[in-house]
């Protein structure tokens, strides 16, 4: 039997607003999720245990993870479902690592879509969202990778029409400079700067922003640096994903958004690719 494959799709925050600090020491926001139809890759096939290796660019980041976040999420898939049997599991790493685009979760949610199909356990999203939303805010709307308004920490989403979206051209690049999601959050200055605007996505999208931008900016400069050379490009719109430190553009052609990748530095990583 030759191993299944899912590729974790990177994910964007096309835009995040920051609403209040929650007593738990959460946040409360609203973010408008988009998914790039690239990202890492994932495998599995059949076997006694659980076994993980991993390749790629940025696998040296995750060598020293004795427990990073597919295994536990295949370990709690195991035991949540009764599952006897194991799975030969590998990851090819593409994706930054600590980069504002969901790269552990889209990794977890990857994992769990394989892992459901490769055990045959016929779980839903829904189901799959519920159990695995304790490893982290942003699984839950990995699992589909779609289009998703997310509210709360992120975890109540509510599905939007993509047809705006699917197909449009987005540059990605980073500094390749790791950014602490924790750090960055801590700086929020508690400003209520209002709600993502209602209508249509791509409204919200134009009238959005990111509230994470200065404190990320102020940990790492580089953001700064990159989201004025993506602005010198003329996208539609460009903007920092997650807390950072990935920043992104929009464009209304391939031609456009391959002419401002030839323009960035040498030294970012660039993923061009299309929102799904």
């Amino acid at each position: 039997m030759q191993p299944l494959v899912e590729t974790a799709y990177a994910k964007i925050n096309l835009a995040l607003h920051i609403r209040s600090r929650r007593t738990d020491g959460y946040h409360n926001l609203e973010t408008l999720f988009a998914f790039v139809d690239a990202g890492d890759q994932l495998t599995a096939s059949d076997a006694d245990d659980l076994t993980l290796s991993i390749s790629g660019p940025f696998a040296e980041k995750l060598q020293s993870e004795r427990n990073n976040l597919v295994l536990r999420t295949a370990h709690l898939m195991r035991q949540h479902f009764r599952v006897q049997t194991g799975a030969i599991l590998t990851l090819e790493k593409n994706l930054p690592v600590s980069s504002g685009i969901g790269g552990g979760s889209a990794d977890a949610a990857a994992t769990a879509r394989l892992l459901n199909r490769l055990w045959g356990l016929g779980a839903t999203d829904s189901e799959l969202e519920s159990l695995l939303a304790p490893l982290g805010a942003d699984i839950p709307a990995c699992i589909g990778s779609k289009t998703l308004i997310g509210l709360g920490t992120g975890t109540e989403l509510t599905p939007v029409s993509a047809d705006e979206f699917a197909g449009m051209s987005i540059l990605l690049v980073n500094p390749r400079k790791p950014v602490s999601t924790a750090a960055v959050f801590s700086r929020w200055d508690g400003v209520d700067r209002g709600a993502l605007s209602a209508g249509r996505p791509m409204a919200t999208m134009l009238q959005g922003r990111n509230d994470l931008e200065p404190m990320a900016i102020a940990i790492c400069p580089d953001i700064e640096e990159i989201l004025a050379a993506l602005r010198e490009t003329l996208p539609l719109m460009a903007r920092m994903s997650g807390s950072g430190a990935t920043c992104f553009a929009v464009y209304q052609s391939m031609d456009a958004r391959d002419a401002a990748q030839s323009t960035m530095n040498a030294a970012w990583w660039t993923l061009a690719g299309k929102l799904r």
